[in-house]
């Protein structure tokens, strides 16, 4: 899957754009150029949607109906979903949130995230550390212009972000697009974590801690992207809970 946001409507940590990225041959890429590359990757079963200059959202139709890390795309009513894996407790989530039985986990968690961004009050690490499975997913709000981004913690999923060459914000579990598209500013998605475009970066699994970057530095011996895991000796003051639907969780900022 990939997601490219703006600038304007998503702030990752600032580690995360690295200044070796303007130093050596290989300069980040426009959106645009990252979108064709993913396309060109699998040429025949690729989908992408454009959202002006807001964001764009791509993902590859899976080979077979059901497999190990199932790929999903679903929208409603404004709110978009790329789902890659499988939630093993699929069943009683869409019991507990009054959804049908047929309810896939891209559907899921626009409900999920309905339901925290407009009827809470419900800590948003709460509702994701529920989630039982392998998984990643990036939602887009096109009415509100928000994105939230989880990846589960077992590490059955990967996903990697980095900044293009316009500062835009790039998500995706293709390394080889990332790495052409961000050149060194990228870093692997922390487990565990999410990340929403107004609150900034957070645990789910260990929310009353801090989220640290650290140095990385990649086999050229070049300082990148940061990577970022949880600081177990730096605790946050609180954890607000949901707030107003253009900013349906406040969480502090890392």
């Amino acid at each position: 899957m990939l997601a490219i946001f703006h600038k304007a409507f998503a702030h990752p940590p600032e580690e995360l754009n690295s200044p070796a990225s303007y130093k050596g041959s290989s300069k980040p890429k426009l959106p645009e150029e990252t979108l064709q590359d993913f396309l060109s990757h699998h040429p025949q079963n690729t989908f992408s949607m454009t959202f002006g200059h807001a964001a764009v959202l791509a993902y590859v139709r899976p080979d077979r109906p059901f497999s190990l890390n199932q790929r999903l795309f679903c929208g409603f009513e404004d709110i978009y979903c790329l789902f890659l894996g499988n939630l093993n407790n699929l069943c009683s989530l869409n019991k507990q949130y009054g959804l049908t039985k047929g309810t896939n986990e891209a559907m899921f968690v626009i409900e999920a995230y309905r339901t925290l961004r407009d009827r809470g009050p419900y800590p948003a690490d709460q509702v994701v550390k529920e989630l039982d499975g392998s998984f990643a997913f990036v939602v887009y709000d096109s009415k509100t212009g928000s994105v939230f981004t989880a990846l589960g913690s077992d590490g059955g999923v990967q996903l990697y972000w980095g900044i293009a060459g316009d500062g835009s914000v790039v998500i995706s579990d293709d390394l080889e697009v990332i790495k052409a598209g961000c050149a060194k500013s990228f870093a692997p998605f922390p487990k565990g974590c999410m990340f929403h475009s107004e609150g900034g970066l957070m645990s789910f699994e260990h929310p009353m801690n801090k989220v640290k970057a650290m140095p990385r530095v990649d086999s050229e011996g070049v300082m990148c992207g940061a990577n970022f895991k949880v600081d177990k000796y730096t605790r946050v003051n609180s954890i607000p809970r949901v707030g107003s639907e253009t900013n349906w969780v406040e969480w502090p900022s890392h």
